[in-house]
């Protein structure tokens, strides 16, 4: 391949949102892989990779797809995005900027769900696109099962609550229809809450992150496993041991789920 045209290969790549290729031995991912799992957090976390989206039949595509849009399962999530994204059926609608529905594939395997945006999130209308979540994009990256524009990810709220407070009961049942419709389209094999807000209001308890972790919680047929949100990692090191522990039990279970498929 000549330098033009290995040129014009590599940005098709970059825009597919394409960070791995094979140079005919071992990978860049391979490569990566060397490094010890444990000490994953203490590396510097990538940024979330940009998405591939398609056309679409119509040329107007949600900008949180990351697969093509021709899809049934896309199809209803983009309609229903249209359909909520005006919501103001709490205060929250009125303080915020952008409504952050989520990202993804929505034919997703692996569902991750968070508390609710943050000041970048509800300044780009994606979830986990400020510190956090490039620290979740590599958490999720580092199973090497996974890679980001494969997952979907979203928020129990889908509105910036003031100053990043912690969501009220009320706000959270108002959203709730909001998220239990996008797990029904999604239909993951697995989810993923992320910290006390998410797991709280998933498995409607009030026990602590701490009491829920280490086991496999059923929500209408689907495992849901418990960690600690990015956010805590950042400020507390000492989790970062914990969320390794359970993205590999999580990693497991894919592979589990998958064989059983076959």
């Amino acid at each position: 391949m000549n330098p033009s045209d290995l040129k014009s290969h590599l940005e098709l790549c970059r825009r597919l949102g394409i960070r791995y290729i094979s140079t005919g031995g071992a990978s860049v991912r391979e490569t990566e892989a060397s490094s010890t799992p444990e000490t994953f957090l203490d590396e510097k976390p990538l940024s979330p990779a940009p998405p591939f989206i398609s056309s679409g039949a119509d040329g107007d595509v949600p900008p949180w797809l990351t697969v093509s849009a021709e899809t049934e399962e896309a199809k209803r999530l983009t309609a229903f995005d249209r359909e909520i994204c005006g919501c103001q059926k709490c205060p929250l609608g009125k303080t915020r900027t952008k409504f952050v529905f989520g990202s993804g594939n929505p034919r997703a395997r692996v569902m991750f769900v968070g508390e609710a945006p943050g000041a970048d999130e509800d300044a780009q209308g994606l979830p986990f696109v400020g510190r956090a979540g490039q620290l979740l994009t590599k958490i999720i990256e580092s199973t090497q099962a996974f890679k980001r524009q494969d997952v979907f990810i979203c928020n129990v709220l889908k509105c910036r609550p003031p100053g990043n407070r912690t969501p009220q009961p009320e706000e959270v049942e108002q959203c709730r229809p909001y998220l239990e419709e996008q797990i029904r389209v999604v239909k993951p094999w697995l989810i993923m809450a992320l910290g006390a807000s998410a797991a709280q209001a998933l498995l409607r308890t009030q026990a602590a992150v701490g009491k829920l972790r280490n086991q496999w919680h059923d929500l209408g047929g689907i495992p849901l496993r418990v960690t600690y949100h990015p956010a805590a990692l950042l400020r507390f090191e000492g989790y970062k041991k914990d969320v390794w522990a359970d993205m590999k039990e999580l990693t497991a279970k894919f592979q589990e789920i998958s064989q059983n498929q076959k």
